[in-house]
Formats: C-alpha cells, structure tokens, sequence
C-alpha cells in the first residue's frame, strides 16, 4: 500500500507515510474551508451593502500585512464603517485583542465608525448579521473579545438598522 501511496505522489520523504499525507491534506483542506467560508461571507455582507445604497469594499489583505485593516470598508455620503466580519457555528465567536485595535487604529486614522459584524449559524439563529460596536464587547480573562449570542441579540443592531441611521 505504501509503494501505490509513493507511485500517487502521497509520500514526499523517506519518514512520511500515506497516514502523515492524509491527515496533512485534510488539515490543509479544513484551514481552506475555513478561509473560503469567511470571505463567502464578506462578499455576501459586501452585496448587502451595495443593495442598500452604500459603497462597499473588501480589503483581502485584512489580517495579512502590517497595517491596520478592516474586512469591511463602506461608506454613503453620510457616514464611513470599518467592519470587521466574523461568521460562527458555535454560540460564542472570539475575536483577539489584535483585531480589535486594529480596527479601532484604522477606524480612528480614516475617521470611520468601528463595527464588528457576526453571523451565526442558520440553525442557532436565522436573523443574520449582527453589528457589535467596539464598546460593546465582552473582554476575556485573556484579554481578547468574546461576542455571544446573547450579547449580540440584546446590545447589537440588525443590518437594516444599521444601513438606516
């Protein structure tokens, strides 16, 4: 079996084996699903905005340089938001203190209102997005950001409330 895993190219090296290979494409595929699901829900953000009136920008370089970025750049004639977009099968979403002051620092440089934008799982809440102001955020004992549902639900605004005021 070892031999047909090398004849397919499985095996690279002389300590790798066909169990090594699996496991490795898995993880490799898994992180993939996981970035592809988090810009399919930007673009979807993204076409809500221009729907609604607003200019709207992706930055795919969020996370990825040494400046601060938003996912999110949208605007109208009235306003600017930075958003920073998180989507979540779970019932709590995590956010890291760097992405926060990150978002802040861009915000506060491009005169821009900060927002973090999450989107729970269809089966835990079928509202959709939610929109968290910096100060509403929830900070962890290890001086990160947590946005629950709840939290979300009592102090966040809808999209349609949002792209109104």
């Amino acid at each position: 079996m070892l031999i047909q895993a090398k004849k397919r190219g499985f095996c690279t090296g002389h300590r790798t084996n066909l169990l090594d290979s699996y496991l490795y494409k898995n993880a490799y595929l898994n992180i993939m699903s996981m970035k592809s699901k988090g810009i399919n829900a930007e673009r979807e953000l993204l076409h809500k905005f221009w729907a609604s009136g607003f200019v709207a920008m992706r930055a795919p370089a969020s996370g990825a340089i040494r400046y601060p970025c938003p996912d999110l750049l949208v605007g109208n004639a009235l306003r600017k938001l930075a958003i920073e977009c998180k989507t979540t099968c779970s019932e709590k979403q995590y956010v890291s203190s760097e992405q926060i002051n990150s978002l802040r620092q861009f915000a506060e440089i491009f005169g821009a209102e900060p927002w973090v934008a999450v989107r729970f799982s269809k089966n835990l809440d079928s509202v959709g997005w939610y929109f968290i102001s910096l100060d509403d955020l929830k900070e962890t004992k290890g001086n990160n950001y947590v946005i629950s549902l709840s939290l979300a639900k009592a102090r966040g605004m809808l999209f349609e409330e949002l792209a109104e005021c």
